[in-house]
């Protein structure tokens, strides 16, 4: 089995910081993207930002220049740092891993974490 286990969200003011974290454990063979999705209430799940193994990212626009998606390979965990939130950024955030499990070696298959709930408030 694997699992996902994600960490750092919480109450944060407009133009404060927080960082999520994601980690990935259990019967993993290898691991290719990882991402970060959100949802805000009433509205549908969004990819904000992306990283490949090999460290190239990608970002939702309105993201661009405030967060920075980061990976550690050897700890199979995924960051996201998140600066000059605003409220509009106020979510659940998802972490997505894409990765092959010892248990099924011939299918590279998307994998979520339970969500982390990231308010931004005055």
């Amino acid at each position: 089995q694997v699992q996902l286990v994600e960490s750092g969200g919480g109450l944060v003011q407009p133009g404060g910081s927080l960082r999520l974290s994601c980690k990935a454990s259990g019967s993993i063979f290898s691991i290719s993207d990882m991402a970060w999705y959100r949802q805000a209430t009433g509205k549908e799940r969004v990819l904000v930002a992306s990283i490949t193994r090999g460290g190239s990212t990608r970002y939702m626009h309105s993201v661009k220049g405030r967060f920075t998606i980061s990976r550690d390979n050897a700890e199979n965990t995924v960051y996201l740092q998140m600066n000059s939130l605003l409220l509009e950024d106020t979510a659940v955030y998802y972490c997505n891993v894409r990765m092959v499990v010892t248990t099924n070696l011939g299918a590279l298959g998307d994998y979520w974490g339970q969500g982390t709930q990231v308010t931004v408030s005055s």
